[in-house]
C-alpha cells in the first residue's frame, strides 16, 4: 500500500488564480483534484465560499459533487473573519462567532476541521492569552459538532513554531491543533527579504507536530533537474513530521502550490510527484 505513511490531499489555495480568473468553478474543485490529479482528498478556502456559508442547498451540491468524485472533505481553511486574539474583547468574541458558520458548514460538508489564524496585538505573553481566549471559546463550539480547530502558522507571532506551540498549550483542549505550512514561517511579510525575518522552517515544523492534525506540504518553485523544492528540503520535512507520529493511512499530507513560474496546474503535479517520490523512499524506514 504505497499510502500507508500519509496519504496526499489538496489545498484549495493551489488554485487560486484559476479560481479568481473564473476557469474553475469552486463546485467543481473536488471533481477537478480527482479526474486532473488523481487526488482524493481536498481542502478548501472559505474565500470562494463566502457567500455561501449559511447556503445549504449549495452546500449539499458541493458534497454531493465531492461525493461523485470519490474524494473526501477533510477541512476548510478561514480567513478574514476577525482576529480570534483581538485585544478588544467585543471584536474578538464577534471574531469568534464569525467562526461559527464555517464550524456549521465544515460539520455539514462531513470534514474534520476547520484551519483558522491565531493573530493578535501587543506583547508576545498578552498575544498568547488573547489568542488562546479566543481558541478556546471557538474550540468549546466547534466541539460540539465534532468539528477540530487547527491553527497554521501564518505571519506574525504564528510563524514562532515555539510561541504557537505554547498558545496549543495554554488552549490544553484536545480539539484544538496545528496545521504546520512548510513555507510560512515568515515573522513580518512587508519585510519577506530580510533573513532576519524568517524562523527556521525545520525547527518551526518540529515544534507544531505535537500538536498537528493536518500538514500542508507548501511549495514554490522546484529544480527542473532533480526535481526537488527549492525552498524546503522535503525529506528532511517529511522524516520531521513522520518522526512526529504524524503517520498513517489516516494522516494527510496537503499540497499548496504558491509559485509564480510554473502554471498551478504543473506546480500541483510537481509537489506530487515530490511527495510521492519522498514517501516512497521513506516507506521502508517506518514499515
Amino acid at each position: 500500500m504505497t499510502d500507508r505513511l500519509f496519504r496526499i490531499s489538496l489545498a484549495q489555495w493551489s488554485l487560486h488564480r484559476m479560481l479568481r480568473g473564473g476557469a474553475l468553478d469552486p463546485l467543481d474543485f473536488p471533481r477537478f483534484s480527482f479526474d486532473e490529479f488523481g487526488i482524493e482528498g481536498v481542502e478548501y478556502v472559505s474565500t470562494f465560499y463566502r457567500d455561501h456559508a449559511l447556503d445549504y442547498n449549495y452546500l449539499e451540491e458541493l458534497r454531493e459533487r465531492a461525493e461523485a468524485a470519490g474524494v473526501t472533505e477533510l477541512l476548510i481553511m478561514v480567513d478574514h473573519e476577525g482576529d480570534l486574539g483581538d485585544p478588544d474583547p467585543h471584536e474578538r468574541l464577534a471574531a469568534v462567532e464569525n467562526h461559527h458558520k464555517w464550524v456549521d458548514a465544515a460539520h455539514f460538508l462531513g470534514c474534520h476541521a476547520i484551519r483558522v489564524n491565531a493573530k493578535s496585538a501587543g506583547p508576545a505573553d498578552t498575544q498568547r492569552k488573547l489568542a488562546a481566549n479566543g481558541l478556546h471559546r471557538l474550540t468549546d463550539y466547534a466541539a460540539e459538532k465534532d468539528i477540530d480547530v487547527l491553527v497554521e502558522n501564518h505571519g506574525g507571532l504564528s510563524s514562532n513554531g515555539a510561541w504557537l506551540a505554547s498558545v496549543m498549550e495554554l488552549v490544553n483542549n484536545p480539539r484544538c491543533g496545528t496545521l504546520p505550512d512548510f513555507g510560512n514561517f515568515c515573522l513580518d511579510w512587508a519585510k519577506r527579504d530580510d533573513p532576519a525575518m524568517w524562523y527556521d522552517r525545520y525547527q518551526g515544523v518540529r515544534e507544531l507536530m505535537p500538536f498537528a492534525r493536518a500538514v500542508s506540504a507548501k511549495s514554490n518553485d522546484f529544480d527542473d533537474a532533480t526535481g526537488e523544492e527549492t525552498g524546503t528540503d522535503f525529506h528532511e520535512m517529511l522524516q520531521i513530521v513522520l518522526n512526529g507520529g504524524y503517520r498513517g493511512p489516516d494522516k494527510w499530507v496537503g499540497i499548496e502550490y504558491e509559485g509564480e513560474r510554473l502554471t498551478e496546474v504543473e506546480g500541483i503535479r510537481r509537489t506530487k510527484a515530490l511527495l510521492e517520490r519522498v514517501r516512497d523512499a521513506l516507506t521502508p524506514a517506518y514499515a
